[in-house]
């Protein structure tokens, strides 16, 4: 492994000090002898704080769900607006970098490329976009907004409230959530394919971490960004066995309620600790792969035998209205009125998006290194919202032209879980697409808490490559616990509530790390030309093709060499190779070995 140039005019030259020596090195494992050692005040902490929320929500439901509620109805009430806008500035922070002359910045160095062809990589986006959310909301969202109109002055059931109900399904999914996966998962790509940083998730925040408390800081970082995981991810398993247990009713004429609920996520959490801790990688990217294949079939089943010219004609309407109000819907906090409505809709989405955002983020990260910072924005927040577009305007568009039709009444079903079942029951072929939806949302289900698992064990061993595969199965454990736990303590709406809560600690991280990210970036802008080629600067092995010697703990050195935080008081280092030659071939990074997030 070789340290390389950064790609505007820098040396390249690296000082005496490996980042270990200047930031205690995280003591990761990264040449397969070994296991990776465990940050133990991380793991302390997180566990320890989860495992008593659990015990809380054992022995004091009715407790848990009171407090939970009133810390949310403080958030909603003080922090609403910081959710807003921090959302909104996301947005602007991605755009306004993409287009300035940072856009030009490649992620890793100036003659690296790609490493997936450009159809491979919008595939993989479509597949981080299409998760359990869009098939838990994509008939629920649009009809509610249909029948309970977030304005109030909008009458139920109109024309009106359609156009509304398209616009703010598609301002939930479409720029602003994927703007806060944007920001994320470029600082993570530039933190490691640019300046070369190793150390996890805190790394990215080495401009801001300087002096004697950088550790116990990043160790803070590390512990917010396992608490947003943990409670995201039970967010997804709550809804995914909620429509699973839809399914089964629907379909099978199973049973419902908690108790089934409970159950399916006792059989799936074994069904993906097994995969996490197994390495069967490529079984589970292929399910996921197949999985996009299966979701794209119902959606074109349904886009034929469905209203099509109602669809075709819906689609350019809600996307240019969507356009034209997302202004007013970006900065709307509900000053005057509605934010009940907003708690339950706009803020939980932005929170949930959030929560997500260390899982995601890695994996954009990981897909798209070699790409310039424009080209990386562009396809992250639009090629997801235009399926979005497209997603909610043929399920969307058929729930709300099925309901103004009065053909069937989805919100007079009790459940949202069962309102796909119920709209699908309305075409030919029910019980083969309803089944199809309980198989896709059941793959989403594993495929996506797998390598959420693996994150949460990174998070608590130093961002290490390959956790200690009993650690990622105890945090696999705990998510399908905490999901269990506040199922039977308030429903989904508990689960919703804790998200929140969780969320709005990591939003000021998010707001630090786009921070990082800026300090890192201007620091480059003056070496950046404004018109013409970017200057290409030689491979700095020489002509003789020999690396000059690097850190064996360090992942992918590709920009000018940046030593991560100071830490006054290091961390023990981690056994070094025996040999130089182990720091040749340097392990993935751990953005590199996950496989697709299946999405929130």
């Amino acid at each position: 492994m070789s340290s390389r140039p950064g790609i505007e005019g820098s040396s390249g030259t690296t000082s005496g000090h490996t980042p270990a020596d200047r930031s205690g090195g995280p003591p990761r494992d990264r040449t397969g002898g070994g296991r990776a050692p465990i940050d133990v005040p991380v793991l302390a902490v997180s566990a320890a704080v989860v495992v008593g929320l659990c015990l809380a929500g054992v022995l004091a439901p009715e407790a848990l769900t009171l407090r939970s509620g009133q810390v949310l109805a403080w958030i909603t009430t003080n922090l609403g607006w910081a959710f807003v806008i921090s959302a909104t500035g996301f947005v602007v922070i991605a755009l306004s970098i993409a287009f300035s002359r940072l856009g030009r910045i490649r992620l890793g160095r100036d003659d690296e490329r790609p490493q997936h062809s450009r159809i491979s990589w919008i595939a993989m986006m479509f597949s981080a976009g299409m998760g359990i959310g869009l098939m838990f909301y994509g008939v629920t969202e649009p009809v509610t907004h249909l029948m309970t109109p977030p304005e109030a002055d909008v009458p139920p059931g109109s024309e009106q409230a359609a156009s509304e109900a398209m616009s703010y399904t598609l301002f939930h999914w479409g720029l602003h959530p994927w703007a806060i996966y944007a920001v994320v998962g470029l600082a993570l790509a530039y933190s490691s394919y640019r300046k070369g940083r190793s150390g996890g998730f805190s790394a990215a925040f080495a401009p801001l971490l300087r002096g004697p408390r950088a550790r116990g800081t990043a160790r803070v970082i590390d512990v917010l960004a396992i608490f947003a995981t943990i409670f995201g991810s039970a967010v997804s398993l709550g809804l995914g066995a909620a429509q699973i247990n839809g399914g089964l009713t629907t379909v099978f004429g199973a049973g419902s309620g908690t108790g089934w609920q409970v159950g399916i996520i006792v059989v799936l959490t074994i069904c993906f600790v097994l995969s996490a801790v197994s390495g069967i990688d490529r079984g589970i990217k292929y399910l996921s792969n197949t999985n996009m294949v299966l979701a794209g079939l119902l959606l074109l089943f349904l886009f034929v035998v469905g209203p099509t010219v109602f669809i075709l004609n819906l689609g350019p309407n809600a996307f240019g209205g969507y356009l034209n109000t997302l202004p007013a819907m970006s900065v709307r906090t509900g000053v005057f009125g509605g934010t009940e409505w907003l708690s339950g809709w706009t803020i939980f989405y932005w929170a949930w998006w959030v929560s997500w955002t260390p899982f995601v983020g890695a994996f954009l990260a990981k897909i798209s290194r070699g790409r310039t910072i424009r080209e990386f924005v562009v396809g992250v927040m639009l090629v997801p919202t235009m399926v979005s577009v497209v997603w909610f305007s043929v399920f969307g568009g058929t729930a709300i032209h099925e309901q103004l039709a009065g053909t069937v009444d989805l919100l007079a079903i009790g459940s949202p879980e069962e309102q796909m079942f119920a709209l699908l029951a309305q075409f030919p072929w029910a019980g083969a697409t309803s089944v199809l939806v309980v198989a896709l949302v059941a793959i989403f289900f594993v495929s996506g808490a797998d390598a959420a698992s693996i994150v949460l064990g990174s998070l608590s061993s130093y961002g290490a490559d390959h956790p200690q595969r009993w650690l990622t199965a105890s945090w696999g454990a705990m998510t399908g616990l905490v999901a269990i736990v506040l199922l039977y303590a308030g429903g989904l709406g508990a689960l919703q509530n804790l998200t929140i809560i969780a969320a709005a600690p990591f939003l000021l991280v998010m707001v630090a790390l786009c921070a990082a990210l800026l300090r890192d970036l201007l620091a480059e802008r003056a070496t950046i030309p404004t018109t013409g080629p970017l200057p290409h600067l030689p491979d700095p092995a020489g002509p003789s093709g020999a690396a000059p010697a690097v850190a064996a703990g360090v992942v992918g050195a590709v920009g000018p060499r940046d030593p991560g935080p100071v830490l006054a008081d290091p961390l023990p280092r981690a056994e070094q190779p025996a040999t130089a030659g182990a720091a040749d071939t340097p392990e993935p990074s751990p953005v590199e070995r996950l496989g697709a997030p299946s999405g929130p």
